[in-house]
Protein backbone atom coordinates (compact mmCIF):
# COMPACT_ATOMS: atom_id res chain seq x y z
CA UNK A 1 0.00 0.00 0.00
CA UNK A 2 2.53 2.42 0.09
CA UNK A 3 3.41 2.84 -3.73
CA UNK A 4 -0.27 4.17 -4.33
CA UNK A 5 -1.53 5.15 -7.87
CA UNK A 6 -3.36 8.10 -8.12
CA UNK A 7 -6.28 7.11 -8.84
CA UNK A 8 -6.31 5.11 -5.64
CA UNK A 9 -5.13 8.01 -3.89
CA UNK A 10 -7.50 10.11 -4.89
CA UNK A 11 -10.44 7.97 -4.19
CA UNK A 12 -9.03 7.40 -0.82
CA UNK A 13 -8.22 10.92 -0.11
CA UNK A 14 -12.27 11.63 -1.30
CA UNK A 15 -13.13 8.59 0.98
CA UNK A 16 -11.64 10.32 3.91
CA UNK A 17 -13.06 13.69 3.17
CA UNK A 18 -16.24 12.33 2.98
CA UNK A 19 -15.75 10.82 6.22
CA UNK A 20 -15.69 14.49 7.78
CA UNK A 21 -18.36 15.62 6.24
CA UNK A 22 -20.69 12.72 7.72
CA UNK A 23 -19.52 13.41 10.69
CA UNK A 24 -19.92 17.49 10.46
CA UNK A 25 -23.34 16.88 8.88
CA UNK A 26 -24.67 15.81 5.76
CA UNK A 27 -25.81 12.24 6.36
CA UNK A 28 -25.45 9.19 4.62
CA UNK A 29 -21.87 10.54 2.89
CA UNK A 30 -19.75 7.82 5.16
CA UNK A 31 -21.42 4.87 3.00
CA UNK A 32 -19.66 6.46 -0.04
CA UNK A 33 -16.58 6.07 1.40
CA UNK A 34 -16.89 2.14 2.15
CA UNK A 35 -17.50 1.94 -1.81
CA UNK A 36 -14.59 3.82 -2.65
CA UNK A 37 -12.01 2.53 0.10
CA UNK A 38 -13.17 -1.27 -1.48
CA UNK A 39 -12.64 -0.16 -5.00
CA UNK A 40 -9.07 1.25 -3.99
CA UNK A 41 -7.78 -1.50 -1.94
CA UNK A 42 -8.29 -4.92 -1.39
CA UNK A 43 -11.53 -5.24 0.38
CA UNK A 44 -10.47 -6.74 3.30
CA UNK A 45 -7.69 -4.11 4.11
CA UNK A 46 -9.89 -1.46 3.19
CA UNK A 47 -11.99 -2.43 6.31
CA UNK A 48 -8.78 -1.81 8.44
CA UNK A 49 -7.19 1.00 7.08
CA UNK A 50 -10.51 3.10 7.51
CA UNK A 51 -11.48 2.17 10.67
CA UNK A 52 -8.77 4.74 11.92
CA UNK A 53 -9.90 7.57 10.20
CA UNK A 54 -13.84 7.02 11.28
CA UNK A 55 -12.15 7.08 14.85
CA UNK A 56 -10.35 10.41 14.01
CA UNK A 57 -13.51 11.61 12.82
CA UNK A 58 -15.63 10.32 16.01
CA UNK A 59 -13.17 11.84 18.69
CA UNK A 60 -13.98 15.44 16.89
CA UNK A 61 -17.97 14.65 17.07
CA UNK A 62 -17.54 13.84 20.27
CA UNK A 63 -15.73 16.90 21.65
CA UNK A 64 -18.04 19.09 19.87
CA UNK A 65 -21.19 17.46 20.99
CA UNK A 66 -19.89 14.99 23.90
CA UNK A 67 -22.71 16.96 26.33
CA UNK A 68 -25.80 16.02 24.43
CA UNK A 69 -25.45 12.15 24.43
CA UNK A 70 -28.50 10.25 26.00
CA UNK A 71 -26.61 7.78 27.28
CA UNK A 72 -29.54 5.17 28.59
CA UNK A 73 -29.92 4.89 24.59
CA UNK A 74 -26.48 3.66 24.49
CA UNK A 75 -26.92 0.87 27.02
CA UNK A 76 -29.81 -0.58 25.85
CA UNK A 77 -28.37 -0.86 22.22
CA UNK A 78 -24.48 -1.61 23.19
CA UNK A 79 -24.86 -5.64 24.23
CA UNK A 80 -26.76 -6.21 21.02
CA UNK A 81 -24.45 -4.18 18.97
CA UNK A 82 -21.31 -6.33 20.76
CA UNK A 83 -22.97 -9.63 20.08
CA UNK A 84 -22.98 -8.75 16.22
CA UNK A 85 -19.33 -7.14 16.44
CA UNK A 86 -18.12 -11.06 17.44
CA UNK A 87 -20.17 -12.79 14.99
CA UNK A 88 -19.00 -10.43 12.65
CA UNK A 89 -15.41 -11.22 13.91
CA UNK A 90 -16.38 -14.76 12.88
CA UNK A 91 -17.29 -14.23 10.06
CA UNK A 92 -14.70 -11.75 8.55
CA UNK A 93 -11.61 -14.13 9.97
CA UNK A 94 -13.24 -16.88 7.78
CA UNK A 95 -13.78 -15.26 3.94
CA UNK A 96 -11.30 -13.98 1.36
CA UNK A 97 -11.09 -10.61 -0.41
CA UNK A 98 -14.09 -11.72 -3.11
CA UNK A 99 -16.26 -12.61 -0.84
CA UNK A 100 -15.81 -9.43 1.92
CA UNK A 101 -16.07 -7.13 -1.54
CA UNK A 102 -19.49 -9.14 -1.94
CA UNK A 103 -20.47 -8.34 1.73
CA UNK A 104 -19.58 -5.05 1.72
CA UNK A 105 -21.90 -4.79 -1.22
CA UNK A 106 -24.51 -6.73 -0.08
CA UNK A 107 -24.79 -4.61 3.23
CA UNK A 108 -24.59 -1.40 1.68
CA UNK A 109 -27.41 -2.27 -0.53
CA UNK A 110 -29.52 -3.38 2.37
CA UNK A 111 -28.18 -0.31 4.65
CA UNK A 112 -29.56 1.66 1.54
CA UNK A 113 -32.87 -0.08 2.39
CA UNK A 114 -32.96 -0.08 6.31
CA UNK A 115 -32.35 4.04 5.62
CA UNK A 116 -35.50 4.20 2.97
CA UNK A 117 -37.37 2.03 5.60
CA UNK A 118 -36.61 4.88 8.05
CA UNK A 119 -37.82 7.57 6.65
CA UNK A 120 -41.16 5.20 5.92
CA UNK A 121 -41.31 5.31 9.43
CA UNK A 122 -41.06 8.86 10.28
CA UNK A 123 -43.74 9.67 8.07
CA UNK A 124 -45.70 7.33 9.96
CA UNK A 125 -44.81 8.54 13.68
CA UNK A 126 -48.22 6.56 15.50
CA UNK A 127 -46.23 2.77 14.41
CA UNK A 128 -42.77 4.54 15.88
CA UNK A 129 -43.90 5.89 19.40
CA UNK A 130 -43.87 1.79 20.67
CA UNK A 131 -41.28 0.35 17.89
CA UNK A 132 -37.68 1.62 19.39
CA UNK A 133 -39.33 -0.29 23.00
CA UNK A 134 -39.40 -3.36 21.74
CA UNK A 135 -36.82 -6.04 22.60
CA UNK A 136 -37.12 -7.67 19.12
CA UNK A 137 -36.10 -3.98 17.39
CA UNK A 138 -33.43 -3.26 19.66
CA UNK A 139 -32.03 -6.58 19.38
CA UNK A 140 -32.25 -6.91 16.12
CA UNK A 141 -31.28 -3.66 15.18
CA UNK A 142 -27.84 -4.52 17.49
CA UNK A 143 -27.23 -7.13 16.37
CA UNK A 144 -27.23 -6.16 12.64
CA UNK A 145 -25.52 -3.06 12.66
CA UNK A 146 -22.72 -4.67 15.10
CA UNK A 147 -22.20 -7.19 11.88
CA UNK A 148 -22.34 -4.42 9.38
CA UNK A 149 -19.42 -2.43 10.99
CA UNK A 150 -17.71 -4.87 11.98
CA UNK A 151 -17.57 -6.32 8.27
CA UNK A 152 -17.82 -3.13 6.13
CA UNK A 153 -17.90 0.20 8.89
CA UNK A 154 -21.19 0.71 7.54
CA UNK A 155 -23.51 0.72 10.47
CA UNK A 156 -25.20 3.82 10.22
CA UNK A 157 -28.63 3.42 8.78
CA UNK A 158 -28.62 0.96 10.94
CA UNK A 159 -28.28 3.11 14.17
CA UNK A 160 -30.11 6.10 12.78
CA UNK A 161 -32.81 4.02 12.63
CA UNK A 162 -32.75 3.00 16.24
CA UNK A 163 -32.40 6.24 17.48
CA UNK A 164 -34.56 8.30 15.37
CA UNK A 165 -36.82 6.29 15.61
CA UNK A 166 -36.24 7.23 19.39
CA UNK A 167 -37.49 10.39 19.18
CA UNK A 168 -34.46 11.62 19.95
CA UNK A 169 -33.93 15.69 19.39
CA UNK A 170 -31.41 16.64 16.65
CA UNK A 171 -28.40 17.71 19.02
CA UNK A 172 -29.25 14.61 20.98
CA UNK A 173 -29.63 12.33 18.23
CA UNK A 174 -25.85 13.72 16.72
CA UNK A 175 -24.23 13.76 20.26
CA UNK A 176 -25.20 10.05 21.07
CA UNK A 177 -24.42 8.39 17.33
CA UNK A 178 -21.06 10.23 18.30
CA UNK A 179 -20.29 8.83 21.51
CA UNK A 180 -21.79 4.98 20.67
CA UNK A 181 -19.77 4.52 17.19
CA UNK A 182 -16.10 6.32 18.63
CA UNK A 183 -17.35 3.79 21.70
CA UNK A 184 -18.05 1.10 18.96
CA UNK A 185 -15.19 1.40 16.89
CA UNK A 186 -12.72 1.15 19.83
CA UNK A 187 -14.08 -1.70 20.43
CA UNK A 188 -13.28 -2.71 16.83
CA UNK A 189 -9.46 -2.10 17.04
CA UNK A 190 -8.28 -5.67 18.92
CA UNK A 191 -10.26 -7.67 16.31
CA UNK A 192 -8.94 -5.98 13.73
CA UNK A 193 -5.39 -6.29 15.00
CA UNK A 194 -5.81 -9.95 16.08
CA UNK A 195 -7.00 -10.70 12.24
CA UNK A 196 -4.10 -9.12 11.20
CA UNK A 197 -6.27 -6.28 9.63
CA UNK A 198 -4.50 -3.50 11.37
CA UNK A 199 -0.84 -2.89 12.20
CA UNK A 200 1.45 -0.12 12.91
CA UNK A 201 2.08 0.21 8.78
CA UNK A 202 -1.54 0.50 7.96
CA UNK A 203 -2.33 2.65 10.97
CA UNK A 204 0.34 4.88 9.59
CA UNK A 205 -1.17 4.75 6.19
CA UNK A 206 -4.62 5.62 8.19
CA UNK A 207 -2.67 8.41 9.98
CA UNK A 208 -1.47 10.00 6.46
CA UNK A 209 -5.32 10.55 5.41
CA UNK A 210 -6.89 11.70 8.55
CA UNK A 211 -6.07 15.46 7.46
CA UNK A 212 -8.76 15.13 4.94
CA UNK A 213 -11.00 13.98 7.41
CA UNK A 214 -10.77 17.08 9.53
CA UNK A 215 -11.31 19.08 6.57
CA UNK A 216 -14.56 17.84 5.74
CA UNK A 217 -15.64 18.03 9.34
CA UNK A 218 -14.87 21.95 9.53
CA UNK A 219 -16.37 21.86 5.41
CA UNK A 220 -19.43 20.39 6.51
CA UNK A 221 -21.47 23.37 8.10
CA UNK A 222 -20.56 25.62 5.11
CA UNK A 223 -21.60 22.99 2.25
CA UNK A 224 -24.94 22.27 4.77
CA UNK A 225 -26.16 26.17 4.33
CA UNK A 226 -25.46 26.15 0.33
CA UNK A 227 -27.29 23.15 -0.91
CA UNK A 228 -30.43 21.54 -1.51
CA UNK A 229 -30.09 19.00 1.52
CA UNK A 230 -33.08 17.15 -0.29
CA UNK A 231 -31.10 16.94 -3.77
CA UNK A 232 -28.45 16.06 -2.32
CA UNK A 233 -29.48 13.34 0.11
CA UNK A 234 -30.58 11.33 -2.64
CA UNK A 235 -27.92 11.91 -4.69
CA UNK A 236 -25.60 10.58 -2.48
CA UNK A 237 -27.67 7.32 -2.21
CA UNK A 238 -27.84 6.87 -5.72
CA UNK A 239 -24.07 6.70 -5.88
CA UNK A 240 -23.95 3.90 -3.12
CA UNK A 241 -26.51 2.21 -4.48
CA UNK A 242 -24.13 2.17 -7.89
CA UNK A 243 -21.43 1.03 -5.70
CA UNK A 244 -22.96 -1.53 -3.57
CA UNK A 245 -23.73 -2.81 -7.09
CA UNK A 246 -20.70 -2.21 -8.35
CA UNK A 247 -18.82 -4.39 -5.63
CA UNK A 248 -21.13 -7.32 -5.98
CA UNK A 249 -21.30 -7.91 -9.44
CA UNK A 250 -17.35 -6.57 -10.57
Amino acid sequence: MDTLELWQYGLIALGAFLVGLGKGGLPGVGNITVVLMALALPPKASVGILLPILISADIIAVIVYRRHAEWRYIWKLAPWMLTGIVIGYFVFSRVDDAQVRFLIGLILLSMTGVHFYRKWLRRHATEIDTLPHHPVFISSTGIIGGFATMVANAAGPVAALYFIASGLPKYAYIGTSAWFFLLANLVKVPLMVDLQIIDFASIRFSASFMLYSVMGAAIAPMIVKHINQKLFEYLIWFFVIVGGIKLIIP
